[in-house]
């Protein structure tokens, strides 16, 4: 996944530490799966081996990369439009995909093939063939290319969830490349909690704000760390928008979603943070999301916060 994980849990009162070796095995052997179905960047990931299809073309997928599609698919439609995993002809053309050989914006006729191959109409999810014992992913149109990065680290968080659980771990903290969940109680005895980071383009770090996670999930989408600079000088962010087809102008920094599952609120801050501060917080406030906003100004930042949100950090 191209960064890093950290597992933090503590022994219920009554039972024993489990080894720490044997859970950190299992969390690898977790984690290498996942990299089997969605990495982007191995060539005989199911993901990859998608790719390659062509426009008819179709193939019978594990049932976690069914689940993650799926999700996306949701997501795709909660977020309207914001979020979409088949914008990667387009990220790899800006030069944020596996190629980084890229140093120069796109032609408009590039843009314009790109754009022919950039739709969820592009893909087609069948979890119910009667004749197939798994599902079945196929693809729509030359070209279409999938790239669940925006979701896989959340779902990546999840898993690694699932597993403690079922070893009986109560109380833990689980984070993956800044995506989060917590359960249970912290070396404290009280909630786990975590700082959102304030984006300080002096490269200085400070939380901006304590959020519990009692039992919930945290994501943050932004593009203060991920971006490239033109030739003017200008900042270009890798987050794509499928409407304009270039990367994201706009004032937000980042975008922080708090929710049951890891998976949702990696996807939801995704597409939120596509969409803008004016119509991410509106969505937010429709649905009861809670979102919390960090928006650029000309003297630094400002913060929002949906209902929602204001209710957990009260």
């Amino acid at each position: 996944m191209g960064t890093t994980y950290t597992v933090k849990y503590l022994a219920d009162s009554k039972e024993p530490l489990p080894d720490p070796q044997q859970i950190q095995a299992g969390c690898n052997k977790i984690l290498q799966e996942i990299n089997r179905q969605m990495s982007t960047y191995l060539a005989d990931s199911e993901i990859s081996r998608f790719n390659r299809l062509k426009a008819g073309e179709g193939m019978s997928v594990s049932a976690d990369f069914a689940a993650v599609v799926q999700e996306a698919l949701r997501l795709h439609a909660l977020t309207e439009g914001g979020l979409d995993v088949t914008i990667g002809p387009l990220v790899n053309l800006w030069g944020f995909g596996p190629d980084k050989s890229v140093i120069r914006a796109p032609t408009a006729q590039q843009i314009s093939t790109a754009k022919q191959q950039v739709g969820i109409d592009k893909i087609r999810l069948e979890t119910n063939r009667p004749s197939e014992n798994s599902a079945y992913l196929s693809k729509q149109a030359d070209g279409g290319y999938l790239d669940l990065s925006a979701i896989a680290k959340g779902f990546a968080v999840d898993k690694l969830a699932q597993y403690l659980d079922n070893a009986g771990i109560e109380n833990y903290l689980v984070e993956i490349g800044g995506e989060l969940r917590a359960r249970g109680r912290n070396q404290n005895n009280k909630a786990w909690s975590v700082g959102i980071e304030q984006p300080q383009f002096a490269r200085q770090q400070a939380a901006q704000i304590i959020v519990p996670l009692n039992n919930r999930s945290l994501a943050t989408s932004g593009d203060y760390r991920n971006f490239r600079t033109d030739a003017a000088g200008k900042r270009l962010s890798h987050i794509i928008d499928p409407e304009s087809k270039q990367p994201v102008r706009h004032h937000l920094a980042s975008v922080s979603v708090v929710a049951d599952n890891a998976v949702t609120a990696d996807g939801l801050a995704t597409g939120l943070f596509v969409l803008g501060e004016e119509k991410a917080l509106a969505i937010a406030e429709k649905n009861r999301w809670a979102v919390f906003l960090i928006i650029k100004t000309a003297d630094g930042f400002k913060t929002e916060m949906s209902p929602a949100f204001k209710e957990i950090v009260k």
